[in-house]
């Protein structure tokens, strides 16, 4: 799995370059929010449910029905989070879905069950450049960094290079006649 911080950053720096006016910061934190919670499975190892069990890590919070869930959530709490209901529930299941995709993109672990509950396959990705993070302390290592420059290579850079052309542009639009 990508960090916490890197799964973070996908809907920061898009939220952030699409503007508050297209993503008001309340929606932006909850995408965020969407976007990491995911990873509370891995809460399923002190509950000694295995890795590979439909509820272990990877599994069905990794899900499309997870992300429908989390997007429904939103809808449901628009008011809050300062925007229509169908903007909320895209923003957040979009969030939530570029969890498992980004962890697919890894290159350790046992994938991502997708398609749960239809499948309990776990997919990989067919490229797959992203180094899998440690969990717990082995975070704190020379893998940790070595995972962190992966992440910064393949998922930070791209998103600043993305989030400054929706910048550029919506610059440009804003400056035309």
């Amino acid at each position: 799995m990508p960090t916490v911080f890197t799964h973070a950053v996908v809907p920061l720096a898009i939220g952030i370059a699409l503007g508050p006016r297209a993503i008001d910061r309340r929606l932006l934190l909850a995408g965020a929010v969407a976007a990491v919670l995911p990873d509370a499975d891995v809460v399923a190892f002190k509950l000694g449910i295995a890795y590979a069990d439909d509820f272990g890590h990877r599994g069905a919070s990794h899900s499309l029905v997870f992300a429908v869930t989390l997007g429904l959530l939103a809808a449901c709490f628009h008011g809050a989070l300062r925007s229509a209901p169908w903007k909320a529930a895209l923003w957040c299941f979009a969030c939530a879905l570029s969890h498992p995709l980004l962890d697919a993109l890894t290159n350790g672990g046992l994938g991502v069950a997708l398609w749960w509950p239809w499948s309990d396959a776990r997919l990989f990705a067919p490229w797959r450049p992203i180094a899998v993070s440690p969990i717990g302390a082995g975070f704190f290592s020379a893998r940790g960094l070595a995972v962190i420059a992966s992440e910064i290579r393949w998922v930070w850079l791209p998103c600043a290079i993305l989030a400054m052309t929706i910048l550029a542009l919506r610059r440009a639009v804003s400056s035309r006649p």
